[in-house]
């Protein structure tokens, strides 16, 4: 044992102080090498194969979280792009906001009526915030209908194209009145009573005329789409497009055109769902 000791002794001296030893320890990890790959392989094929052979489960579930994954993303993009599109709208709405003289309050549409044969929205102003009857309501391109029923939170409006509904206008190039009725198409309006002599050609723009006080002079209407003369008739066939976007529109505004417009709208108390009769210009509204 002595010997041994001694002979390692002098082999740890000759390592550490000289280099005699570097050839014999680099051909004796040369050796070596394999024996380390062969110890660790257990562990690298273990390791692989679980990397490799998933199970049909796991795989069906990672499948499952990615897909859901996917779908949070997919449903926060769609939120995005619409609300991009709302504050386009709302732009849009204040700056008809600011060209109204009248003073205006915003409200938001929250309901449809079911029947198709009438067209009625539902906004979420009502008594409270100073609705009344008879209130003119606009979107960001043009008058939409008036308020015909006032809750103490919402109301109901009444939309131009309903076929109940008429509203005084003005031909905007030449100042020829008219009157708008409703068609129960969201889409066209028509005019009646206007001679074949009146100078009136698809395009014109037509606005609100303020006769019979209901609207307030101005505002877009509609524009003209097809003029027919009928020789055989004493009036022109025309109807027209509205410049609103009634089946679109979700921010609207309500006009107050003045206290005494309202006191005259309470005092009339309008209700076009019993009486069933149209808004009636005055005598001058309709055309000679």
């Amino acid at each position: 044992m002595t010997g041994l000791g001694a002979i390692a002794l002098i082999l740890i001296l000759l390592n550490v102080y000289t280099d005699l030893l570097d050839p014999l320890r680099a051909r004796l990890g040369s050796v070596v090498a394999p024996l380390y790959w062969v110890v660790d392989a257990p562990g690298s094929v273990l390791e692989w194969g679980q990397e490799t052979f998933l199970t049909r489960d796991q795989l069906q579930q990672e499948n499952q979280e990615l897909k859901a994954e996917l779908l949070i993303h997919k449903r926060r993009l769609q939120r995005m792009a619409a609300l991009a599109a709302e504050n386009v709208r709302l732009r849009q709405l204040l700056n008809s906001a600011e060209t109204v003289k009248d003073r205006v309050l915003v409200a938001e549409l929250i309901g449809v009526s079911p029947d198709p044969l009438t067209h009625r929205v539902i906004v979420n102003k009502g008594r409270r915030d100073g609705v009344y009857l008879g209130q003119p309501l606009l979107d960001a391109n043009g008058l939409m209908g008036q308020v015909v029923e006032v809750n103490e939170f919402s109301s109901q409006i009444l939309l131009i194209t309903d076929a109940i509904h008429a509203l005084p206008v003005q031909i905007n190039r030449n100042g020829v009145r008219a009157v708008a009725e409703g068609t129960g198409d969201l889409y066209r309006l028509k005019l009646r009573h206007l001679a074949n002599t009146v100078d009136v050609r698809e395009g014109d723009l037509l606005v609100s005329s303020g006769l019979g006080q209901r609207f307030p002079v101005g505002y877009p209407v509609a524009t003209i789409t097809s003029v027919i003369h009928d020789p055989g008739e004493p009036f022109a066939q025309v109807e027209a497009r509205p410049e609103a976007q009634l089946n679109r529109s979700r921010h609207v505004l309500l006009v107050f055109s003045g206290e005494s417009r309202r006191v005259e709208a309470d005092a009339q108390s309008l209700n076009p769902t019993t009486d069933k009769t149209k808004v009636t210009p005055s005598e001058g509204d309709e055309a000679p």
